[in-house]
């Protein structure tokens, strides 16, 4: 069981999860952690993740989110990287604009993105304020925004409707990541023989 910080592999995302791979005892396979190849000083950023190269006005599940004027001018009040209860409380902000939450405050909730950070963890989910937002601009990501920061390419398009493709991106193992790890995978066996024999199934 290896616990991998895919922005330390170039993901533009800061994403962690525990990755089991495992082999036959009688294998003689032991499999090596990829090295990772990023730090804090050269993390991909989600700003160029987004932007560069930019994407296709008729690229695949690029439709906007249609915010409300309260939602809008909701973001307007949150600086890049911060989310609503960073300002909430302050003694200026708009007494109709803030949430009436009690209990446990998610750190996602109407949180911006920080432009030379990685985004931070692409979900599934995107109803109160949990859609992932711009940073400079007062929307939620589109579906292939997001997708660029689980690092499919433009030309994979999802199917369904457009809360079922913000679910399957959201769940998805970053493109770029899982690759990483097969190909680590696969070198495990770069220098062992196996027998085989030939299929008994005619084609």
């Amino acid at each position: 069981v290896n616990h991998y910080f895919f922005e330390n592999y170039g993901i533009p995302q800061s994403r962690h999860r525990f990755v089991i791979v495992g082999f036959r005892k009688d294998s003689n396979l032991t499999f090596k952690v990829p090295k990772e190849t990023h730090n804090y000083a050269d993390y991909l950023s989600c700003q160029s993740a987004i932007e560069s190269p930019p994407i296709a006005e008729n690229a695949f599940n690029h439709e906007q989110t249609k915010n409300s004027k309260v939602v809008i001018e909701r973001l307007s009040k949150i600086p890049e990287g911060k989310n609503i209860w960073d300002v909430q409380d302050n003694k200026n902000f708009p007494e109709h604009l803030k949430l009436n939450v009690k209990g446990a405050k998610l750190s996602q909730i109407y949180r911006k993105l920080d432009s030379k950070k990685p985004s931070y963890t692409v979900t599934g989910s995107g109803g109160g304020g949990t859609h992932i937002y711009h940073w400079s601009e007062n929307r939620a990501l589109t579906n292939r925004e997001r997708a660029r920061l689980q690092t499919f390419p433009d030309s994979h398009e999802f199917i369904g409707s457009k809360e079922s493709v913000r679910k399957q991106i959201g769940m998805a193992v970053p493109v770029d990541g899982a690759r990483i790890i097969f190909e680590s995978i696969l070198n495990c066996f770069e220098k062992n023989n196996y027998q085989s024999i030939e299929p008994n199934i005619k084609i």
